[in-house]
């Protein structure tokens, strides 16, 4: 491999490595889990992106191969990532927020996560669904 090539991909793995870091250290210095749950959704999912950048980058370089294999579970992290996230903010914030710390939405209905068939029944027999 060719000097400028080497320096792409250590730059990457440079770049990984800085990501990874934050991301880890998001996650033990932040206050609470809504806070902790941004450092390895975000930062983390680009610092192993990184890792597999770099790796595709080298085989291409070195062994003149495309690795479609890492194409692919880059391509997957990122698009698994901000789900995961959702599913687990969503959890926690039905285990440790309370209906009455949430803002109001605005309109007569609440929160989807705070809204139960009770309150839907409650809601339709005072006419107020659907205006």
């Amino acid at each position: 491999m060719e000097l400028w090539q080497e320096i792409i991909v250590a730059a990457f793995l440079v770049i990984a490595g800085v990501f990874g870091f934050v991301g880890s250290y998001g996650l033990i210095k932040l206050p609470d889990p809504m806070t902790r749950l941004h450092g390895p959704t975000k930062t983390t999912t680009l610092g192993v992106g990184g890792v597999l950048i770099a790796s595709m980058i080298y085989f291409v370089f070195a062994d003149a191969k495309f690795s479609f294999h890492e194409l692919m579970i880059t391509l997957f992290l990122f698009l698994t990532a901000p789900i995961t996230a959702h599913f687990i903010a969503k959890a926690n914030l039905h285990t440790s927020v309370k209906r009455a710390d949430v803002s109001p939405t605005g309109s007569d209905r609440p929160w989807a996560g705070f809204e139960s068939d009770e309150d839907r029944r409650i809601a339709e027999t005072k006419g107020t669904i659907g205006e």
